[in-house]
């Protein structure tokens, strides 16, 4: 029984402090440090006094179809909190200082000393008072009441790339929230949203456009011009023969590629329109041919 015990725990089982705490390593515990920082805090309560970076912001952008696909520069406006005026983030009115916390003596850190089967230990933890900083503010600033920070608009001018696509994010750095103890600002991300084209549809790089073509056209062949995104029409040829469904290709008409070179294509899909109401001499020239 006994062999068994050392086989499961070592040195814990056959006594001493040492083998105690390298028993508990096979529970998840590294040592006798983490055994203490498990049971008293550890690190884990100790103040934290350093700079923090700021919390990321999102804001959501509304951008018509041409502009997605060509790009665009815009201006959009956010709210955010910012360093107060007054007391440029000190939260203590003009004139006066913060003092030292007399609770934990300016250090950010209160200590106890607890008894433990190994003896004494000290916990170490945030000084509740003054939350770590170490100074309370006796004066509060009139002007943001003590918080060192008030909220205010601010403009951005945004670039927006060509080729960016309806439900992606743009991730502008250091435009979100100010970190704290003088830490850098967080991200702020933009959510993109497209406007639907009244005759483009996109798939990924490529442009895709319904072209409605009569049944004569389709019968015979045809010269037409197709819209483009770019605004300047392109001359299609329309074999004769062609049937609802086929696809004609035009290259380099579609969306600038967001991360490479080039454009994608346009491709045209044929719609041959079958007429609904024909006058009598229509049907007797559709009977005779």
């Amino acid at each position: 029984e006994k062999r068994a015990m050392y086989d499961r725990f070592g040195h814990a089982a056959t006594g001493g402090a040492e083998g105690f705490a390298r028993g508990f390593e096979g529970f998840g515990f590294g040592g006798l440090g983490d055994i203490f920082d498990a049971f008293f805090g550890g690190t884990a309560g100790r103040a934290q006094r350093g700079p923090a970076r700021g919390a990321d912001a999102r804001k959501s952008i509304t951008l018509t179809f041409d502009e997605a696909v060509f790009g665009a520069d815009k201006e959009i406006e956010i709210t955010s909190a910012e360093l107060c005026p007054s007391c440029n983030g000190l939260r203590a009115e003009p004139g006066t200082q913060p003092e030292k916390c007399p609770t934990c003596n300016g250090s950010g850190e209160t200590r106890r000393v607890q008894q433990s089967i190994f003896g004494q230990f000290v916990n170490v933890a945030t000084c509740e008072r003054c939350r770590g900083e170490g100074r309370i503010v006796t004066t509060p600033c009139k002007h943001c009441k003590g918080t060192g920070r008030e909220k205010r608009k601010r403009k951005l001018q945004v670039k927006i790339p060509a080729g960016v696509d309806h439900g992606q994010q743009m991730r502008l750095s250091g435009e979100g929230e100010l970190g704290s103890n003088g830490g850098p600002r967080g991200n702020l991300y933009l959510q993109l949203n497209v406007k639907p084209h009244e005759i483009f549809r996109r798939d990924e790089d490529d442009l895709l456009l319904e072209l409605d073509l009569t049944f004569a056209q389709v019968a015979l062949g045809d010269l037409v011009n197709v819209p483009t995104i770019d605004g300047e029409p392109h001359e299609l040829r329309i074999p004769a023969g062609t049937q609802t469904g086929e696809t004609f290709i035009v290259k380099g008409k579609g969306v600038p590629r967001l991360r490479g070179n080039g454009r994608g294509d346009l491709i045209v899909h044929a719609n041959v329109m079958t007429p609904k109401n024909l006058t009598k001499e229509q049907r007797d020239l559709l009977k005779k041919l």
